[in-house]
């Protein structure tokens, strides 16, 4: 199985960003996704910095892909869109259908999370589109994607989600910018002052969910880091890892040694948050089963 980064979801500076990706390079994920999903506000590296990170990377060897934004909401975005679908030179994940449209029967492209493949007729129509590798959703089991593998079209590969805080919804509003009683408009980049989202609780004090600008996200951390042969088993061809602003290179680590069956360090003490994978059970997304 190949390791892959997904996209930054948080709202980072520049530095931080290009120490971030500099230590990727030297890491051993297969597989970089770039670019900004979550908010179009957020341009601390514009598209030509993306591209200059693509093109540094795939250098260092990694396989670099472009992730498209998820919500497009003003012509902007739909301009700095039609821009990633026609750069040209990298693979671009769709992570909605107008990015698909663009993509389709032009370039390969991959099925990111969020087009929702819930069944074997979709992924079929995705492949008919293009589509080369699909993320499965986040909220189906190993029990649907067994029934997805035993159909899945030929030249299509499977990616999942094995780690990270989970992207569960988008929406117009920004929940930060309203935290801070501020409008969307004038948000002041308060997402900034949370560099793995800002975390939500109940009334009770239990950890619920992390407002991430206009993405609300799981607060517990998805962890599939036991589950890794039983992917190798259902012939997954990629495990996708979520970054966090602290401890991904370890991480990475015990990832790439868990990918090459050998036992991985623990990753105690390296999330941001405890485990939850009931998902992938399907159980409630919040339990934790070993």
């Amino acid at each position: 199985m190949k390791l892959s980064l997904g996209p930054v979801l948080y709202y980072w500076t520049r530095e931080a960003l290009l120490e971030f990706y500099a230590g990727i390079a030297d890491s051993g994920v297969d597989i970089v996704y770039l670019g900004e999903v979550v908010c179009s506000r957020r341009h601390n590296l514009r598209q030509d910095d993306w591209l200059g990170l693509a093109r540094d990377l795939s250098a260092s060897g990694k396989q670099v892909v472009l992730s498209s934004q998820a919500l497009i909401e003003s012509e902007s975005d739909l301009k700095a869109l039609r821009r990633i679908a026609a750069n040209g030179d990298f693979t671009v994940e769709a992570n909605e259908m107008g990015a698909v449209r663009l993509l389709s029967g032009r370039v390969p492209f991959v099925a990111g999370p969020h087009l929702n493949v819930y069944n074997n007729e979709t992924l079929a129509w995705f492949a008919e589109l293009g589509a080369t590798r699909f993320v499965l959703p986040l909220e189906l089991s190993c029990d649907t994607l067994r029934e997805l593998q035993a159909a899945r079209p030929a030249g299509m590969q499977t990616e999942v989600f094995a780690y990270g805080r989970m992207p569960l919804a988008f929406s117009a509003r920004c929940f930060t910018a309203r935290h801070h009683n501020l409008p969307k408009d004038d948000c002041q980049f308060r997402c900034l002052d949370d560099a793995d989202g800002l975390a939500l609780r109940t009334r009770d004090k239990d950890e619920f969910l992390t407002l991430n600008g206009i993405q609300t996200q799981s607060a517990l951390v998805y962890d599939l880091s036991e589950s890794l042969e039983e992917l190798r088993g259902l012939e997954v061809d990629v495990v996708r890892l979520s970054p966090q602003s602290k401890n991904m290179l370890p991480i990475i680590e015990s990832f790439r040694e868990r990918c090459a069956g050998r036992p991985g360090a623990p990753l105690d003490g390296l999330r941001v948050a405890p485990p939850c994978n009931g998902y992938w059970y399907g159980a409630p997304g919040m339990e934790y089963r070993t």
